[in-house]
Formats: structure tokens, C-alpha cells, sequence
């Protein structure tokens, strides 16, 4: 993949309406990727500190906001510290963004990057 960097706001970049901002606290689920779009993958350190602070920013800039449909492919998978978490590092983003974007498979590309440290896994995994 060829990547650009500038220091200037996407918002300066692209139309409004060509922005999808992906956050975990989006209500819409992501079902396809346009080619048309602009994806703003959002980057947190801490998901407990800062809850909602993606879709807030996003709401406040008017942006249009998706989630990964982590929760319509994956089912929670026992763990020992009963944690769950659909936030994701940016390159975890970027890897299931790539392979769907490659593959057109929501499983393959959930598998490529959600670990299962996040507490979901696959329903054909469920029970390893």
C-alpha cells in the first residue's frame, strides 16, 4: 500500500460527505467498503480513559461514523478476566480493513486482525 503523510486536517482534504470515521461506539455497522469513501481510523492509548471520544469527535466534526461488525461475525469467547473489547490498535484496523478490502470475507479479515486478547473470536473457533 502507498501511504502519504501531510500535516493538514482531513478535513481540509476531502468533502464532508466522502468521510466515514470508524470508531467502535458507532450505532452503524460497516458493510462494505467504497472505494469513494475516505476511512479516518482513529488512534487511542487508553480505551478506558477515553470512552466515546472518537464518535464524540466525530459527531462534532458532522462526520459520517462506522464501526467494524465485529459483533455480527465474532462471538464473545470465555476467558479467564471475562474481558471483551472491540477496540482496536490502528494496525489492527488497517489489517482488517486491507484483507476485507482484498478478500470481500468479514471472517478472513477479523481473523487477520482481531486477536483473540480482545476476548471474540470466530464462531468456527469458539470452542478451541
Amino acid at each position: 500500500f502507498q501511504m502519504d503523510t501531510t500535516a493538514e486536517s482531513y478535513l481540509d482534504l476531502f468533502p464532508l460527505d466522502a468521510i466515514v470515521y470508524l470508531t467502535p461506539d458507532s450505532e452503524n455497522v460497516l458493510e462494505d467498503i467504497d472505494p469513494n469513501k475516505v476511512y479516518v481510523l482513529g488512534g487511542l492509548v487508553d480505551e478506558s480513559i477515553h470512552k466515546q471520544l472518537t464518535l464524540r469527535r466525530a459527531r462534532e466534526q458532522s462526520l459520517r461514523t462506522a464501526r467494524l461488525p465485529i459483533r455480527e461475525y465474532m462471538v464473545r469467547a470465555p476467558n479467564s478476566r471475562n474481558y471483551h473489547s472491540e477496540t482496536l490498535a490502528i494496525n489492527q484496523v488497517f489489517d482488517v480493513l486491507s484483507t476485507y478490502y482484498e478478500t470481500r470475507s468479514w471472517p478472513a479479515a477479523l481473523r487477520a486482525g482481531v486477536s483473540s486478547g480482545k476476548g471474540y473470536v470466530l464462531p468456527d473457533t469458539a470452542e478451541q
